[in-house]
Formats: structure tokens, C-alpha cells, sequence
């Protein structure tokens, strides 16, 4: 069973950066592909954006794209998500999860994944 947990959300202005990081343990999240997900109020949770185990293929919401850039450590057992240019819809609850399967693709469905953190708030004002 792997436990993760999620810091470096926080409330910024309209434009500016945050780099929320997820660390694992219990297991090693390097055979696994690893993605974020976001819940705004009154919404349910999207996808964000993933990275496969080995950091090969990533995958992006199109609301995100060329804004965000997922990646991760896999000696160090964490996955960042470097969020530039934000925009108040990017207010939410942000979540690292871990993929149900080893090796596999960079899955934007939020059922294949296991493995949930608790949230970090991101917060952006205009």
C-alpha cells in the first residue's frame, strides 16, 4: 500500500506560479504512472495531468495545456506539478494519485488510479 501526500498549494494572484509536489511511501511509485486531478467547488474531479513510470509520455486537460508541466523523481519517490500562469478556474483541490497497474499507458480516468492523496488547496485570486 503506498500513502501520499500532497504540500505546496497555496492562495496567489491571477498570473502567477505554484509548484504543488506529491511525496509516496510504503511503496516505490516507479513502476506506476502518476497523475493529478482537480476538484472546484461545486464540480466534480477532473483530470490535469498524468506522467507514465518512467516519465516517457505525459498527458494534459486541455485547459492546462502549455501551462502546467507534470514530472517526477522517481529516487526520490515524488511527482511535481508545475503550474504557471494561473487563472482564478484553477481554484480547486488538487490531488496526486497513483495508478491501479504497473507500466502502464498515461491514463486520464480517474477510476484507474488507486491510490488518493488528501489535497492540497490551490487558491487563485483576480
Amino acid at each position: 500500500q503506498v500513502q501520499l501526500v500532497e504540500s505546496g498549494g497555496g492562495l496567489v494572484q491571477a498570473g502567477d506560479s505554484l509548484r504543488p509536489s506529491c511525496a509516496a511511501s510504503g511503496r516505490p511509485i516507479s513502476a506506476y504512472t502518476m497523475g493529478w486531478f482537480r476538484q472546484g467547488p461545486g464540480v466534480g474531479r477532473e483530470f490535469v495531468a498524468t506522467i507514465t513510470w518512467n516519465g516517457s509520455r505525459t498527458n494534459y486537460a486541455d485547459s492546462v495545456k502549455g501551462r502546467f508541466t507534470i514530472s517526477r523523481d522517481n529516487a526520490k519517490n515524488t511527482v511535481d506539478l508545475q503550474m504557471n500562469s494561473l487563472k482564478p478556474e484553477d481554484t480547486a483541490v488538487y490531488y496526486c494519485a497513483s495508478h491501479e497497474v504497473p507500466y502502464d499507458g498515461a491514463s486520464t480516468q480517474s477510476w484507474e488510479y488507486e491510490y488518493w492523496g488528501q489535497g492540497t488547496q490551490v487558491t487563485v485570486s483576480s
